[in-house]
């Protein structure tokens, strides 16, 4: 915690909107791809019923919102993230396609499933 923080108490913000852009600036673009894409796997995930939780965090509309605009993300940003990058993400993706098709009660048609439109069809 900063000296600022301290200062201003918990709760209170310490950064006005120039402290955010440059806080922005800093951060690559593929850090910043792959921190998002993390952040869209593991809400997939929980609304996949993968989390301790289970079905009480399982939505599987807002899981197929998500898994598409992960799969549209990480599809469009692989040729620029690299082979190591876009590997772990393409993996990452296909295993919350999977279990979103595990957890549906009626399977989608392959290549009708969430982000498959960019994937291809995931089995």
């Amino acid at each position: 915690m900063s000296q600022k923080d301290q200062e201003a108490g918990p709760g209170v913000p310490t950064e006005g909107p120039g402290d955010a852009a440059r806080d922005l600036a800093d951060v690559g673009a593929v850090e910043l791809i792959t921190t998002v894409s993390v952040h869209l796997l593991s809400a997939a995930a929980l609304r996949c019923g993968l989390a301790e939780e289970g079905e009480d965090l399982m939505d599987l509309d807002e899981a197929r919102t998500i898994i598409n605009a992960l799969a549209g993300l990480v599809t469009a940003a692989a040729p620029d993230l690299g082979d190591t990058h876009a590997r772990v993400l393409r993996d990452g993706l296909r295993s919350v396609q999977l279990a979103f098709r595990e957890a549906s009660a009626i399977p989608d048609r392959p290549g009708d499933g969430p982000g498959e439109k960019y994937t291809g069809a995931v089995t």
